[in-house]
């Protein structure tokens, strides 16, 4: 570690005072990254704005047909939720399935799409759903939030609020972690939805990436088997001591029917 300094936020404007008064400041949300690159020096910061103590930035509610979750909401908030349960039961499965305990109770939706780690759960979900992300100054269209490995349409004094998950009609998640940090070595979201079938992968490819074969296949039919021949070019995936590209490729098949049975039952 080394010297920086720290600052409690008050409400959602003195976090843009600080953002924009000159200095190389960082939001802080769960921490579960960011930590983590201050003790690597990956990340190195003038100065910490605590964001814990916005209860504007948390909470779960359903208005206008959609989810909205908070940014500051944490993991085991979204997993543990009856109103998640009931509206989009895929997205607290996924929730429960993040990192361990520790990481659940502390890790924060808007902390995990800031930060936009490849393997991560939570793109897929967004980007699977069609969700809207909202900043404190703009609606930013999943589609066009995730730009690249740790990459988002985020400029750097932008603040996510929350996020309005849509409603969908079915939804599924399934994901083959690492043993150890059970980030996803590739992960698979499938969503139907009034706007249509989206199909989310992570953990595959350097960002979360949908699959246009599959999605309309499964606009044809939705069942397991209409995307059995589906098969994506290894050439696209990720490829590492953990798996291989093309290990990777066969995963998203098997996982995307999976993940359509889960939707189905």
């Amino acid at each position: 570690m080394y010297s920086f300094s720290y600052h409690r936020a008050a409400d959602v404007e003195d976090v843009r005072a600080h953002l924009n008064n000159g200095s190389d400041s960082k939001l802080l949300g769960g921490g579960q990254t960011l930590l983590a690159s201050l003790k690597l020096r990956l990340a190195q910061p003038d100065c910490l704005v605590d964001l814990a103590g916005l209860p504007e930035l948390r909470g779960i509610r359903q208005a206008d047909g959609k989810l909205l979750v908070g940014a500051m909401t944490a993991h085991a908030a979204v997993a543990s939720s009856t109103e998640v349960k009931g509206a989009i039961p895929a997205l607290s499965y996924l929730a429960g399935q993040i990192g361990d305990p520790m990481v659940r109770n502390c890790g924060t939706l808007g902390g995990s799409l800031a930060n936009n780690d490849p393997a991560a759960d939570y793109p897929a979900a967004v980007l699977g759903l069609g969700a809207v992300i909202v900043t404190d100054r703009r609606r930013i269209a999943a589609d066009e939030f995730f730009l690249g490995m740790f990459e988002t349409a985020l400029e750097a004094d932008e603040l996510i609020v929350r996020v309005e998950f849509p409603m969908a009609e079915c939804a599924g998640y399934i994901k083959f972690k690492h043993p150890a940090s059970r980030f996803a070595l590739v992960g698979v979201f499938v969503a139907k939805t009034v706007a249509g079938v989206r199909v989310a992968v992570t953990g595959a490819g350097s960002v979360v990436f949908r699959v246009h074969a599959m999605e309309e296949a499964l606009t044809r039919r939705f069942d397991p088997e209409a995307i059995a021949h589906i098969r994506l070019d290894e050439a696209d995936m990720n490829s590492d001591l953990h798996a291989t590209a093309a290990y990777r490729a066969h995963l998203v098949n098997v996982l995307a029917r999976r993940a359509v049975r889960a939707a189905l039952n």
